[in-house]
């Protein structure tokens, strides 16, 4: 059985909620999942997962943000090829060019990525966290 490991960076809270929708999802899906903020997860457990799910906020000029997730990221995409991989996140302007760039970065890993990044403006509402929910439900099934 698959086992996905959903890890995220939240400064406000609204990637958090996303992450634990998303989580939700996979886990009615009958998928067992781990949530992990970005600096809690262990780089020794990545070979026991064979999907990753990855959220962080946008941040300054659209980018992820770089003291803690970044970081993780470099560290983890190493690992990524051939993983099933799908990527979410809140921004409070903008319009979503940190998850297209994001999106590109993962192609070029040679990972699969599931679909497109899931975006919320700001605090996510009850729309948007079924949203999560179905993403985290057919992430887990693909």
């Amino acid at each position: 059985m698959d086992k996905v490991a959903v890890i995220y960076w939240s400064g406000s809270g609204n990637t958090e909620k996303m992450a634990e929708s998303i989580v939700e999802g996979i886990k009615s899906a009958g998928v067992e999942a781990d949530l992990s903020f970005c600096t809690d997860f262990d780089m020794n457990a990545v070979d026991q997962y064979e999907k990753f799910a990855f959220g962080c906020p946008s941040m300054g000029d659209e980018v992820l943000e770089e003291d803690e997730f970044d970081p993780f990221f470099e560290e983890i995409e190493k690992h990524l090829s051939g993983k099933k991989v799908i990527l979410f996140g809140s921004y409070g302007w903008g319009d979503g060019e940190w998850m297209e760039d994001w999106e590109e970065r993962v192609r070029n890993l040679d990972a699969y990525l599931f679909d497109d990044g899931l975006i919320l403006n700001e605090e996510p509402d009850d729309d948007g966290l079924a949203e999560c929910v179905d993403l985290g439900k057919s992430f887990a099934k693909c």
